[in-house]
């Protein structure tokens, strides 16, 4: 991960997440990093963050692909920045609803510590109409 800077984060999530490789997914955090999914779900830890995610990578999303794009990076100082950034999720056959794509926006607190850029907090909120409460994708 050296030379790897705050913007190769949405990347190298996006590579980790298509390949279902939770050893690279588990790269991307700090050991105390925490993470809200989608639906709400909060863990704290590496470990747990991993455990939540492996579940779902040999389930329902087992034949997933992820899209993320570049981020908008906000630096807080030399060695922290905010990520905001666009995610596009197409599910695939294994899962329940059948194959359907939803965009969601995550922000990530990343920090670099002994040299390497990682999560340290990570939301993730589906993107919805108000009014109705249904899926809303980016063109």
């Amino acid at each position: 991960m050296s030379g790897a800077g705050p913007g190769d984060i949405p990347a190298r999530f996006e590579q980790a997440w298509n390949a279902h490789d939770m050893a690279a997914f588990a790269g991307l955090f700090h050991p105390d990093a925490t993470f809200v999914n989608r639906f709400g779900t909060y863990w704290r830890g590496v470990d747990a963050i991993v455990a939540g995610h492996a579940r779902i990578h040999v389930s329902v999303y087992s034949d997933s692909t992820l899209t993320n794009d570049a981020p908008d990076i906000g630096p807080i100082s030399d060695d922290a920045a905010v990520l905001h950034f666009y995610s596009r999720l197409d599910a695939g056959d294994a899962h329940p609803a059948g194959p359907h794509r939803i965009d969601t926006l995550i922000l990530a607190v990343v920090t670099r510590r002994q040299g390497g850029w990682r999560i340290q907090a990570l939301e993730n909120v589906t993107r919805v109409n108000p009014m109705t409460g249904e899926p809303v994708l980016r063109p």
